[in-house]
């Protein structure tokens, strides 16, 4: 696998390919379960369509006010703004406007709302059984183990916001060495250090040996190393983060492709969600402007198979930081990518674009939510305007990306999902 994007192809034809973008946490509410998570009333889109930094002609060309509940839930929002700001918000189309995509409200299924379950049930597996977390910090048993096999103490030891806990304990963490593990409403378990403290290659390696000691009743979905930088009190988060995942548990959409001899290519955090299983290729970003850029490139390649793409600043960035403005500015930023990245579809290319989870800046919370995603599909010979309605696993995508790869049918009957792609053509 490489990360160098250097050397592709000019030249595209006769092949099949998919192009899956997850805009990560980007949720549209309604999911039927959302209280049980203590989530009732949680709408990521409808949060920043309250925002006058929200403008998305594109996803609306592709259907994204067409999904059935979208319009009715922004304009309730819309209610609540005052008058005299009305004039500066998008206008919501009508009900009778035709996108040129198809388009679909889509409900997780899997006991969870973080970004490994969402992944690998967008992936084909269906996860019963939540990751374990940890509201209360990390039982001894393990952080005992941590400390004594990287030689650090720890500090902290508790859900926390990512930027808090850098404020609070990153002065500490210079003066003693001392690692910053902390946790949040995630199953995650998290390694702040300053980068001239714990250099990048030290840090990972810690993470490395917490990946091998949490595992059993403590395999947690992710371990994730959190280096910063700066000086005391303005330290701000790098972007050397690097996620530990924990290995699938059965085949993925991803390792099916690999095995039909499709490329497999992913962009962003998709290496580290899958642990690095199912890829022929992969690069790294630093933010969703680079993870576009380098999904043009890739589109500029004749592969025959999936590109797969994590643009994480919509949640790391805005969505656990309550960020509204933030949050409605960068889906409007990539709102403007988007006749870019249709320029370069060939024929036979399908467009996918969804989330893995909802994380509504507006709420008290700065952690994921349980909410429905948005499902969006574009393709020159696929029809215009079909409304999915609610697909009831994210799982339905690996099953149409397979089908619509030609995958042998026996061969994909690990997939939880079922596919839709005879109500595109």
């Amino acid at each position: 696998m490489i990360e160098d994007v250097s050397g592709f192809g000019e030249n595209i034809g006769g092949q099949k390919r998919v192009i899956l973008i997850v805009l990560d946490s980007f949720g549209i509410g309604r999911q039927p379960d959302a209280a049980a998570f203590g989530d009732e009333g949680s709408n990521t889109l409808a949060a920043i369509a309250a925002s006058s930094e929200l403008q998305i002609p594109n996803l609306q060309k592709l259907g994204i006010f067409s999904i059935d509940g979208v319009r009715e839930d922004i304009n309730s929002v819309r209610s609540g703004v005052p008058a005299e700001l009305h004039g500066k918000l998008f206008t919501v189309p009508p009900a009778e406007y035709v996108p040129e995509g198809c388009f679909a409200r889509v409900e997780e299924k899997s006991n969870g709302k973080d970004t490994t379950i969402g992944h690998w049930e967008m992936a084909g597996i269906y996860s019963e059984t939540p990751l374990p977390v940890y509201p209360h910090g990390f039982p001894p048993e393990v952080l005992e183990a941590f400390e004594a096999q990287t030689g650090r103490q720890s500090i902290c030891n508790l859900p926390y916001s990512g930027t808090d806990v850098i404020r609070d304990f990153g002065k500490q963490h210079m003066e003693t060495g001392n690692l910053i593990v902390y946790t949040s409403a995630d199953s995650v378990f998290q390694i702040a250090a300053h980068e001239s403290v714990v250099p990048l290659p030290e840090l990972y390696r810690y993470c490395e040996i917490a990946r091998a000691i949490l595992t059993g009743e403590h395999a947690v979905g992710r371990v994730i190393a959190r280096p910063f930088v700066g000086e005391y009190p303005n330290f701000t988060r790098s972007s050397g983060r690097h996620d530990f995942s924990l290995l699938p548990p059965q085949k993925t959409l991803l390792d099916i492709l690999l095995e039909n001899r499709k490329d497999v290519i992913g962009v962003g955090k998709i290496h580290d969600i899958f642990a690095g299983r199912g890829l022929s290729r992969f690069m790294r970003t630093t933010g969703n402007a680079d993870g576009i850029e380098k999904t043009k490139l890739v589109m500029q390649e004749p592969f025959d198979g999936l590109c797969f793409v994590n643009l994480v600043d919509f949640d790391m960035m805005y969505g656990h930081r309550n960020d509204v403005a933030g949050y409605a500015a960068a889906i409007t930023a990539f709102d403007r990518e988007l006749p870019a990245l249709r320029a370069l579809m060939a024929p036979d290319d399908l467009l996918m674009i969804t989330a893995d989870h909802g994380c509504d800046p507006s709420t008290a919370s700065t952690d994921h939510s349980r909410e429905c995603v948005p499902l969006l599909i574009f393709g020159q010979k696929m029809r215009h305007g079909v409304n999915l309605h609610t697909r009831h696993t994210f799982s339905d995508i690996a099953a149409t990306i397979l089908d619509y790869l030609e995958i042998p049918e026996e061969e994909t009957a690990v997939i939880a999902g079922t596919s839709f792609l005879s109500m595109l053509r």
